[in-house]
């Protein structure tokens, strides 16, 4: 991967309204992470810069979602309207204006981002059997894992749609590589379910498909719309899939967090579904012999008694595994920090790290 912190930066000051030029070979800058989460972490600095492409955003979902197949539209409308952040497609608007794009390509190309985004949602709950979506009913659930695989395709050809409609062979390059990228995270995933055999390698390497893939692609099109250079466009692209991986290490944290516990989330679907993540590959390689036959029975056999999720937790904090997966994230989480070292200060820079910091502190 390209290296972030070290790269130069050559552009016009007058080619970026918005942002202030510091010159080249730009350092990446260096924040002491721990001073940083004494702040409340928050989105709202993001969501009101872009609030109004957002809005646009979501007119072009509905518009696009329409389909004379009834189903298609109710169901696609059902997990779209489920809830979630849009953080994918915010990503996209937020990268465009920090590289002074003044158009509205980036409007469409967000959409076919979420469209991206919400197909994998849908093939997801098919293969993990799921019947819960952000707390509510998952789509398979209500119509069925025929019609969700299939409504997940529509999206996905909607999004090519899309991208053809843009014109720009980059960013078909981009999100078409994505979208394979993405299936193949999937079919990785697959291989690796219910093995405790799995290493933090394999671990990272589905992560990075699945998830950290398309936060790359939603943030690199933004340079690309913007018609930067190429430096921005890999240095974006590194903020990205840094910050994705961060983002699902954190997330898998959270299946096993005591602190959702007490917030009245859900905890433990990934233990219950036997899914191998890494606060269980570091507990099952740093626990005793009697320890990981326990992690073989509970997540490879799937024979799982009601008290078997709180032993679960306590292996958990006698091996330091969730600890050590929140410093994993940091770790990225702070190459995704370099990565914008590069680009000048202004309102949208800003957003992005503290982007990084919601994606990190959030309550585990």
């Amino acid at each position: 991967m390209l290296d972030p912190g070290v790269m130069a930066f050559v552009c016009s000051a007058s080619a970026r309204p918005s942002c202030h030029n510091l010159g080249n070979n730009t350092l990446g800058i260096v924040v002491n992470l721990d001073e940083e989460r004494k702040k409340q972490p928050s989105l709202d600095a993001l969501t009101d810069l872009v609030a109004d492409d957002l809005k646009a955003v979501n007119v072009e979902i509905i518009k696009r979602m329409h389909s004379p197949v009834a189903m298609i539209p109710q169901l696609a409308g059902h997990i779209v309207a489920a809830g979630g952040k849009r953080l994918r497609p915010m990503l996209t608007l937020v990268a465009s204006r920090m590289c002074g794009y003044g158009g509205d390509r980036h409007v469409a190309l967000a959409t076919c981002v979420e469209f991206i985004h919400t197909a994998t949602l849908l093939h997801d709950d098919v293969v993990d059997e799921s019947d819960l979506r952000r707390g509510n009913q998952s789509a398979n659930a209500i119509w069925g894992n025929q019609a969700s695989v299939l409504v997940g395709d529509f999206l996905f050809s909607r999004s090519f749609e899309l991208m053809v409609e843009d014109g720009s062979i980059d960013v078909l390059r981009i999100l078409s590589n994505a979208s394979s990228v993405i299936a193949e995270g999937e079919v990785m995933q697959l291989m690796t379910a219910n093995d405790t055999e799995t290493g933090e390698p394999q671990y990272l390497e589905v992560i990075t498909a699945k998830t950290a893939k398309l936060f790359a692609a939603a943030c690199e099109i933004g340079a690309v719309v913007a018609d930067r250079p190429q430096v921005e466009q890999e240095a974006l692209k590194a903020f990205g899939m840094n910050l994705g991986i961060a983002f699902q290490i954190i997330d898998d944290v959270l299946d096993y967090s005591a602190v959702q516990a007490e917030l009245g989330k859900s905890i433990g679907d990934d233990f219950r579904e036997g899914k191998i993540t890494l606060p269980v590959i570091l507990a099952f390689r740093r626990g005793t012999d009697e320890e990981r036959t326990f992690w073989r029975k509970t997540l490879e056999d799937l024979e799982q008694t009601d008290d078997d999720l709180a032993h679960a937790l306590e292996l958990m904090s006698q091996n330091n595994s969730l600890n050590d997966s929140v410093d994993r994230a940091r770790h990225y989480s702070a190459i995704a920090r370099d990565a914008l070292g590069i680009f000048d200060d202004c309102p949208e820079k800003s957003a992005l790290l503290g982007l990084i910091e919601f994606c990190i502190d959030r309550p585990y």
